[in-house]
């Protein structure tokens, strides 16, 4: 009997992405200054008087529970808050005004676009330089 020898071929273990590592200082200065960017990012509108919020009151002439248009039940709400019909006024009568400025919303609307532009171009180096070291080394391989 003729016995026949086969070679099994080990399949060779794939080595899994490693990322460059950073410094504990390094990760310590990027968690800073992206706490100080988020702060800078929400409190600059507010510095520049960039924020909504502005309301107006319209109180009708004789203030009631009827020319504020409050049922029963609202009525029954109010006085548990131990607000009268004048008192309850103000609350009820106060609207916000929501008005758009057309030139920040193209502004607010270039600035979202940008990023995603430029998130989408580093990522995409990022992503072919991961791919093209990947499939470089099974190229060698063979």
């Amino acid at each position: 009997m003729n016995k026949r020898e086969y070679k099994v071929q080990k399949p060779e273990r794939k080595v899994a992405y490693e990322p460059p590592e950073q410094s504990g200082g390094g990760q310590i200065f990027d968690s800073i200054f992206l706490l100080i960017l988020i702060y800078l990012v929400l409190l600059t509108p507010i510095a520049l008087g960039l924020t909504a919020g502005n309301t107006e009151t319209k109180l009708p002439e004789t203030i009631s529970w009827e020319t504020l248009g409050q049922n029963e039940v609202m009525q029954t709400q109010w006085k548990q808050l131990g607000m009268g019909p004048k008192e309850a006024a103000e609350y009820i009568c106060t609207r916000f005004v929501y008005e758009i400025n057309p030139w920040s919303l193209i502004f607010t609307g270039i600035v979202i676009i940008g990023y995603f532009v430029l998130v989408l171009r580093l990522s995409d180096r990022e992503y072919r330089e991961v791919i093209d070291e990947h499939y470089e080394k099974q190229e060698n391989d063979k």
